[in-house]
């Protein structure tokens, strides 16, 4: 189908661009995914002059949002909502005096293709009027993702993550000479700003090569430039249940997460009530933060769920322990989720994740936990339960020590499953409904409100749960008794 008729929006930009009098090159990310089979809805104009102005007066066109990204360099973003889908039209100025020189600043070969959006009539197809300057048809043949000039990540350090983010994407491989030079420029990644760092770190979490593509960019040297906390853990040996130290168990759990997650999902075949499946599908999508999903935000906290050991490390006779280092690891990644500008919703999810990680190996001691023990874990882990459950899942393939056996891991496989379909079963319940509420301990027992209403409820909406507990008048008793004041 013509590129005109596929994309009518492109047509308007077409005339508006004729009018003016100014030449406009569809560039960059667009086209090559086209070219790939993957048809995107995310466009990148360079326009001769007065990007902005352009992009104002095509926002109004369409009746689209204008999102003013740098004024300095002539950056502006259209969007519009269509069909379910969301458009955007970036529009930047030439970065040279010329339309050449702008193609000589881009960041990939596979990102210079360009089509002459002024001179097309409205008839062509893609593969007719795309003109490929730097060579980046073969590497998109070869699958490779290289640099087009030695400059390329002094000018705009953020290229190094972008090449990440590309292989993780794509399934490029990143082209030795460009690798090479992002080890040399890796320093240059401080004077990126957070929120541009902590986006592209978000398409290689979203990614199904997450795990292989952080050990990448581990060897590179840019992991720990832009995740300085991650560097405690290294060198840091472990006991005999593990068979790799700190840092690789951390950079392997991510991979078991991928590996689970693949298509068709590992976890959701093993799930035997398939609502479950469907319902884990939409959990791992929901958004925590922006679009950022929660499967993202389950393999961040893969990668950081043990950074409290170092810190908590005991050599006790022949074994190593680290007591409390779940806690410990709640503190530090609070301080990650600020450092990557997170949602106040995703650094708790994300602090949560990390700070129960331990419970469902505990759960699975027993052959089968106690219905109190396991509304316990429900209790704390709130929403991240599920999320949890992956995590130790992938936590425990990581882990093949010599006191290891498969019958534990088995065990703790068996609780995990149990526990996350109960997740979702009682997702699709009714909502708890407390027998008591605050009023009544004030209005039948004449308490005053304090620290102790909490603790109250609580204790009577564990036993409410678990059947202990079936009458107003027994909630109450319990209530009056647990206010009286001890001897």
């Amino acid at each position: 189908m013509p590129l005109l008729t596929e994309y009518p929006q492109l047509k308007t930009i077409r005339e508006m661009a004729r009018k003016k009098g100014v030449a406009i090159y569809i560039v960059g990310g667009f086209l090559r995914d086209y070219l790939l089979g993957q048809c995107k809805t995310d466009f990148d104009f360079a326009v001769e002059r007065d990007a902005l102005g352009l992009a104002r007066v095509f926002a109004r066109k369409i009746k689209g949002a204008f999102v003013l990204l740098d004024e300095e360099r002539g950056c502006a973003r259209v969007a519009r909502k269509e069909g379910g889908q969301i458009y955007t039209f970036d529009f930047a100025d030439f970065r040279a005096k010329t339309f050449k020189g702008d193609l000589s600043h881009r960041d990939f070969t596979i990102n210079t293709l360009f089509v002459d959006l002024v001179s097309l009539t409205g008839t062509e197809e893609v593969g007719d009027v795309l003109r490929d300057p730097g060579n980046g048809l073969a590497d998109l043949k070869n699958q490779k993702i290289r640099m087009t000039f030695a400059k390329t990540f002094e000018e705009d350090p953020l290229r190094m993550m972008r090449a990440f983010s590309l292989r993780a994407n794509l399934g490029f491989q990143i082209e030795a000479r460009t690798l090479t030079r992002i080890k040399k420029d890796k320093e240059r990644i401080r004077d990126v700003s957070y929120e541009r760092i902590r986006d592209e770190l978000f398409k290689i979490l979203e990614s199904s090569r997450t795990g292989d593509v952080l050990k990448e960019m581990d060897r590179a040297g840019l992991l720990e430039k832009i995740m300085p906390q991650v560097k405690v853990m290294f060198h840091c040996k472990q006991g005999g249940y593990h068979h790799l130290d700190v840092w690789p168990h951390s950079l392997e759990t991510v991979v078991q997460v991928d590996r689970m997650l693949k298509q068709p999902s590992l976890l959701e075949e093993k799930l035997s009530h398939s609502d479950v499946g469907q319902d884990l599908h939409k959990y791992l999508a929901d958004p925590l933060g922006g679009n950022r999903s929660r499967k993202a935000l389950i393999k961040l906290a893969a990668l950081v769920h043990d950074i409290g050991k170092p810190d908590t490390r005991k050599k006790e006779k022949e074994r190593v322990s680290f007591h409390g280092h779940e806690r410990v690891g709640r503190d530090i990644v609070r301080c990650i989720a600020k450092l990557l500008k997170l949602s106040t919703q995703e650094r708790h999810a994300l602090e949560d994740m990390v700070l129960w990680h331990l419970r469902p190996g505990y759960l699975s001691d027993f052959q089968q936990p106690s219905q109190r023990a396991v509304y316990r874990y429900f209790r704390d882990a709130k929403e991240e339960a599920a999320g949890i459950l992956l995590l130790s899942l992938a936590d425990q393939q990581a882990t093949r020590g010599p006191l290891t056996s498969e019958d534990d891991q088995r065990q703790h496989e068996k609780i995990c499953l149990q526990l996350m379909q109960q997740f979702f079963i009682k997702r699709r319940e009714k909502p708890f409904q407390r027998i008591i509420s605050g009023d009544d301990l004030i209005k039948t027992l004449k308490l005053k409100p304090s620290p102790l209403f909490g603790k109250i409820l609580g204790e009577v909406e564990e036993k409410q749960t678990l059947g202990e507990i079936k009458t107003k008048r027994e909630a109450l008793a319990l209530a009056k008794k647990m206010a009286q004041p001890t001897r």
